[in-house]
């Protein structure tokens, strides 16, 4: 028999609200990971997601930036999909109409994987308190005439809704297919943000060449999220599971709505409670409904907890 497959994302679902992980997640995790392929679908880089993971135990390819980058933990690449700077630096001009600038991470060099920050001159206060949490990255390059580099990862926009939105929309009209585009809220502020990337560059794709590469069907794996990058994954996915703290958007599509937020270590404990033997909602589901509260997309709202 496989062993299942278990894919998280980690802002507001693996993770806590602090960004860190507990103890008890900690323990759950390391100890499934004996029996289970783990791994991670986050908009985070290698370097970040080293550093909030360095409790756990990492066994399979991770998905990072948003979907742009497969990596193993051992840092060996397995798929990458770039902007050009020509593709780039259009996109920061159309955006210039708008009078705002985005963040680029780019790719400094492909045997290494070192990855830049570029910051542009001009911020904006969502900018400003986004720039809070990487004070002491050696990754940051400020720009004050923000340009592209040679191979770029993807392109964030922070601002308020009523900004990005007219963005995304003439963004979408300009570039069309060539782009993707996800406009979400940003959960540790009051702002929004917008992340352009390569078209095949998003959580979707990148799942995919990871069951490619594990030689594994697609409706084998479970994932976890909250977000809107999420979604895509949760249409492909055998089994997809929602936090309590997760967008309505997302708790729609999903296969089971768990009763326990990221701060309440909502993977862990369905990790810890799920049968090792099979992950797929179908024969996994009596077994969950005798230790947790689940919601399911086709069935009734509420359910009893024992």
């Amino acid at each position: 028999m496989q062993v299942p497959i278990y894919i998280t994302d980690l802002d507001h679902t693996l993770l806590r609200t602090d960004q860190s992980i507990s103890d008890f997640s900690a323990k759950v995790w390391n100890a499934k990971s004996k029996e289970a392929i783990l791994s991670v679908a986050t908009a985070r880089s290698f370097q970040k997601t080293h550093q909030f993971l360095h409790k756990l135990h990492l066994n399979t390819p991770m998905i990072l930036l948003d979907g742009t980058m497969i990596v193993t933990p051992e840092k060996k690449l397995i798929d990458i999909k770039i902007l050009n700077k020509t593709l780039a630096d259009a996109i920061i001009d159309e955006g210039s109409q708008y009078d705002i600038y985005p963040f680029i991470i780019a790719l400094k060099d492909m045997e290494s994987l070192e990855e830049a920050f570029l910051v542009p001159g001009t911020l904006n206060q969502h900018q400003h308190a986004v720039l809070e949490n990487y004070r002491n990255d050696p990754r940051v390059l400020e720009c004050k005439n923000i340009r592209a580099m040679q191979m770029n990862l993807k392109l964030v926009y922070f601002g308020s809704h009523a900004t990005l939105a007219p963005l995304k929309e003439h963004l979408a009209n300009t570039f069309g297919k060539d782009l993707e585009y996800k406009l979400s809220p940003e959960k540790y502020s009051d702002g929004w943000f917008l992340t352009i990337l390569h078209p095949e560059g998003d959580k979707a794709h990148a799942l995919q060449k990871v069951t490619e590469y594990l030689q594994r069907d697609i409706k084998e794996v479970t994932v976890f999220g909250d977000s809107i990058n999420d979604i895509g994954m949760f249409d492909l996915a055998g089994t997809s599971v929602a936090v309590a703290n997760a967008l309505d958007e997302v708790k729609a599509i999903a296969d089971i709505i768990l009763p326990h937020s990221n701060d309440e270590d909502a993977v862990a404990k369905y990790l810890q409670k799920i049968n090792h033997g099979n992950s797929s909602l179908s024969n996994n589901n009596q077994k969950l409904n005798n230790i947790t509260t689940i919601t399911k997309k086709s069935a009734p709202q509420s359910t009893s907890s024992k």
